[in-house]
Formats: C-alpha cells, structure tokens, sequence
C-alpha cells in the first residue's frame, strides 16, 4: 500500500476554522469543489462531484479542532477503500495540517495526479482561511484531464 502525504501551514490564530473548512458542506464547497453535498457528521456521506466525475466519502472520525477522517465508499476503483485524514495542531500563528490519503494498492500514474490535485486543493484551503476566497472546483488550477 502508498500514500499520499501532504503539509501545509494555515495562518489562523486557532485550528477552528480549518476544522469548519474540513467538516461543513459550506466549508467543503469553498476549496473543493462547488458541488458539495450530504452529511458532515459521523456515519454521514459527503458527496463530492466535479467536472470529470466524483467521490462519496462517509465519515469516520471528528475531533473538533484536531482530526477529520473520511473513507471513500464511491469513485474510481483506485480510490474505493482508501481513506482521507486530516489531523490538525497549532504552531504559533499556523495551523498545520497533516494530510494523508491512505491505502492505494500501488502508485499508479492516476495516483500522481491526484497527488498533484490535492496539493492545489490545499492551496485552496488555505487560501480559503488566510483570505476568505478559495479556489474550488470548477474555478481550482488546472493540470491537465483525467482519462
């Protein structure tokens, strides 16, 4: 199995509104994608499309301020089974945020991509909290279409 691994500093004097970003469709539909809809809580599914299709992700684990985590239920067969974490702390003026996006079978181009992907995504949500103005989807940096 591969991952996915990611970090990146949010200037924000608390991780509250990372967590928010991270847990409420409005937050989701700000630096992911437009298109953002179901359930933020615990057993809920969130469900995410964009302009080349989407992913369902159910929600496993909250902890306020800390710790959102998400297993994907529906989309390409590469991401099925694979599960999404993010944990959170504050440094000084930032919150960090750890991404992972866990248990790919092996790093198949498509994976590369999606790396690439997540990367802008959280450039979006910082941008998001540092400025009010994210950069979802269909408005995120294009790298290229999936095929």
């Amino acid at each position: 199995m591969v991952d996915i691994l990611h970090r990146v500093g949010i200037k924000t004097p608390t991780p509250h509104k990372v967590y928010d970003a991270l847990t409420t469709v409005e937050g989701l539909a700000s630096w992911w994608t437009d298109d953002t809809k179901g359930d933020g809580d615990v057993g809920g599914v969130l469900r995410f499309r964009f302009p080349v299709g989407g992913f369902d992700m159910e929600v496993v684990e909250l902890r306020p301020s800390e710790r959102v985590a998400w297993r994907v239920v529906d989309g390409p067969e590469e991401w099925i089974g694979t599960t999404i974490d993010w944990d959170l702390r504050q440094a000084g003026d930032y919150t960090i945020v750890l991404f992972r996006h866990q248990g790919w079978r092996e790093p198949v181009e498509f994976m590369h991509h999606c790396s690439t992907k997540w990367a802008t995504f959280l450039m979006s949500l910082k941008s998001l909290v540092e400025t009010g103005e994210g950069a979802p989807a269909p408005r995120d940096v294009p790298i290229s279409d999936w095929h």
